[in-house]
């Protein structure tokens, strides 16, 4: 973890959330009850965030400081977007949206990476789930190399469930899986989602059921598998090229 997303001590952390400042996760030493720390969880619940308890051990790993008071707040380093957001960033483009739903991408780089290409490949925004996934932080911020100024990050509580309200709005979803038609094999044009599972497990069962397709990226080698951030590249690139074409 980094210093510049990290917020330890009761007072901090307490001001951090009263504040309005973004919080991803929250953690707090298990078994901990005094008023403070109950102040600090009503707050954090107020803004629907993360809140994992783990013992003494963990939270001294975690501090900067070794001064965390049985309270760590990891903030995000850059202000979540809005869906109309993105609809928005299409429609100043004049372009039918393209979207990055990511299903829990968990490494930091891998997701900084991911909100690069997005930007280059022209997709107008990308979407993250609550649970189980990196946020923004310091780290993702700096892969990005710039992007997250100009690519919309909305993190969402259900994927399944925004799935299907963006379906509802036109758009229909492709994701990757090696069992799958080939991407060639695909028309990728219109309105579309690109659905990118984890670094381990690829898409979830119950997001993957909610596409209309399954894409494979065709490989020649001697492994069967591309690191998250590459794969997206691969399959955003190919949707860029067909949207060329119309």
């Amino acid at each position: 973890m980094n210093n510049e997303s990290m917020i330890e001590g009761r007072n901090a952390v307490l001001e951090a959330f009263r504040s309005g400042k973004t919080v991803d996760r929250l953690y707090v030493l298990d078994g901990c009850q005094d008023g403070p720390v109950l102040t600090i969880k009503r707050e954090a619940k107020k803004q629907d965030t993360i809140i994992k308890y783990v013992d003494k051990d963990r939270l001294d790993q975690m501090s900067q400081t070794g001064h965390h008071q049985g309270v760590i707040a990891v903030s995000a380093a850059y202000d979540y977007s809005e869906m109309e957001d993105i609809f928005a960033n299409a429609e100043k483009k004049g372009e039918a949206p393209f979207i990055i739903i990511l299903d829990g991408i968990e490494d930091p780089h891998n997701l900084g990476a991911i909100i690069r290409t997005a930007n280059l490949v022209g997709a107008h925004g990308v979407i993250i789930p609550k649970n189980r996934a990196v946020g923004l932080t310091a780290t993702v911020a700096r892969t990005s190399a710039g992007a997250l100024n100009y690519t919309p990050v909305v993190k969402v509580t259900n994927l399944s469930k925004t799935i299907e309200e963006l379906k509802e709005r036109g758009l229909w979803f492709v994701c990757a899986d090696m069992e799958g038609e080939v991407m060639y094999d695909l028309n990728l044009t219109g309105p579309i989602g690109l659905v990118i599972g984890n670094e381990g497990e690829g898409v979830s069962r119950l997001v993957r059921e909610k596409c209309d397709f399954v894409a494979k990226i065709p490989m020649k080698g001697d492994i069967d598998s591309l690191n998250a951030s590459v794969a997206m590249g691969v399959l955003s690139f190919e949707i860029a090229r067909q949207r060329l074409k119309k």
